[in-house]
């Protein structure tokens, strides 16, 4: 187990370094900068005595090799657009990505599970039917289309929710308000992942449900839904594990679609203005977190496999 977990945490400083390398090239390699898209009408010597105050100067590898300096000793710069520590920036509005993306998986794993195993056990049944088609076509449109779609229905043609925000003007409304707010760009985030754990929830369900132990399960005579919930769930949960860690950074890319159109005042959000701003700093410290966040969260989904599968943990040793 300690060998697993020193080789996976390996894997993780891989990964982060490498995905913290790309950005920091790309964003770089972008044309403009923060003094540009402060004033263009700033001429050449106010242009460069401002990257010099910002260090943009020097050239990209001595950049890199400082944020990194940085980075070691717990500093993540300071925002160039805000003004304020990268740490703070990602403080204040990470509370607000957590509720979105933690109430978008909860409802996906809330609907997909039981309507999977439903789908399973009720094969070509009207159910199955619909839940299937309504998967397909939740896979096959954009998150942003579906967006726009429920402001226009619900916020524009139905006013039964609010158009974006997180809360309503001055801040009023308490907890009932901000789930208010919450429940459209909630569900839209939700619709995709939904749709992809649905059907893989289906198609293992189905597999378990041929395996032999099954069939053994029923002759000794086992009601079906203590079947379905002890034996088939837990089988089928393995790949749907799987699926599952896979689509958390998608969901946290799905975020960042979301709170844009719904105004939604999140790390996603801030991510997309940081970037347009060429704010460097910020967008190297929201990268890194994000990548840490989502390197853990994997490491936490391998750990669920040795509490799953028996067999897992026995290969372990």
């Amino acid at each position: 187990m300690t060998g697993f977990l020193l080789r996976r945490a390996g894997h993780a400083l891989t990964v982060i370094l490498l995905v913290c390398t790309a950005t920091f090239m790309l964003v770089h390699l972008a044309p403009g900068g923060p003094a540009v898209l402060a004033d263009p009408k700033l001429s050449v010597e106010e242009r460069t005595a401002i990257e010099e105050r910002l260090g943009l100067d020097r050239p990209v590898l001595a950049q890199y090799g400082l944020w990194l300096a940085r980075v070691a000793r717990g500093d993540l710069g300071r925002s160039f657009l805000y003004e304020v520590p990268n740490l703070r920036a990602i403080g204040e509005r990470l509370p607000n990505t957590a509720l979105l993306a933690g109430t978008s998986l909860f409802l996906s794993v809330l609907l997909a599970v039981p309507l999977g195993l439903w789908s399973a056990a009720h094969r070509g049944g009207w159910v199955d039917r619909v839940v299937s088609g309504a998967a397909f076509v939740a896979m096959a449109v954009p998150t942003f289309w579906l967006a726009i779609g429920a402001i226009f229905t619900f916020a524009i043609a139905l006013p039964l929710f609010p158009a974006g925000g997180a809360t309503a003007a001055g801040g009023s409304g308490g907890v009932l308000g901000r789930l208010y707010h919450l429940a459209m760009p909630a569900v839209v985030l939700a619709a995709v992942t939904t749709a992809e754990l649905l059907r893989y929830m289906r198609s293992s369900a189905q597999t378990a449900r041929q395996q032999p132990f099954i069939r053994v399960a029923r002759a000794k005579g086992v009601r079906d839904a203590a079947i379905q919930w002890r034996h088939v769930l837990r089988t089928a949960l393995i790949p749907v594990v799987t699926v599952l860690g896979i689509q958390i950074p998608r969901l946290v890319g799905g975020a960042a679609i979301t709170e844009t159109v719904f105004a939604w005042p999140g790390l996603g959000r801030l991510g997309i203005q940081a970037a347009l701003g060429r704010d460097y700093p910020l967008v190297m410290a929201i990268t890194l977190f994000i990548s840490a966040a989502v390197v853990i969260v994997n490491l936490a989904i391998d750990l669920a496999y040795l509490w799953i599968d028996p067999r897992i943990r026995m290969d372990q040793r």
